[in-house]
């Protein structure tokens, strides 16, 4: 595990509605018994408010400077943290009882990019979907039996589209919170696997 070294809160993904809206959902969802991981946790704001709440908590983000500002925010507090540099689920082992996520879902066209790390928790590509998409591909074979996943969408990034994507991928899928925001409708979208 690397050491917690300086990082540029001007790469990091600061709270804000979207995050307030996940920990809700998170801290609702959230079992004594669970073992779960958040993707992309930027500040650590989503996996702090879950320390102490879950049996294990695994904090990742692929901008290392997330990674350092959440392990900064939370070590303190919470030595059974683990943080993990990684790109969704790249480089994690296991299974979870319930997996969070608060997806880069803004649509992004090649020109918007900065090329700067903060980039990655805004860049939804075209359609806003493209990481939301590599994220349900192969979701279920991460959850335990009975796990749950938690993911935050905008209308910007489709709502139906993201549902019959998570439907493809074997998920049956729920709408857990929503909340009118600025320009969008957020979304919590509850997923499971699919029962025959």
């Amino acid at each position: 595990m690397e050491s917690v070294t300086s990082f540029d809160p001007e790469e990091v993904y600061p709270p804000a509605e979207d995050s307030f809206l996940l920990l809700a959902a998170a801290q609702a969802e959230a079992r004594p018994a669970d073992s779960v991981i958040e993707i992309g946790c930027g500040s650590g704001f989503v996996s702090r408010g879950l320390v102490g709440c879950v049996r294990r908590l695994v904090a990742t983000d692929i901008n290392p400077h997330a990674v350092r500002a959440a392990k900064s925010a939370i070590s303190g507090e919470a030595s059974e943290v683990e943080f993990v540099r990684a790109d969704l689920f790249l480089g994690i082992s296991g299974r979870f009882d319930l997996v969070l996520f608060n997806a880069p879902y803004l649509p992004t066209e090649p020109e918007d990019r900065t090329g700067r790390w903060i980039d990655r928790a805004l860049d939804g590509g075209a359609s806003g979907r493209e990481t939301v998409e590599r994220f349900l591909r192969g979701l279920a074979e991460r959850l335990l039996p009975g796990g749950r996943v938690l993911l935050l969408i905008s209308s910007l990034t489709g709502l139906p589209d993201v549902m019959e994507a998570a439907a493809c991928a074997g998920l049956a899928v729920q709408v857990a919170a929503s909340e009118r925001c600025f320009f969008e409708q957020l979304h919590v979208l509850r997923l499971t696997v699919a029962q025959d």
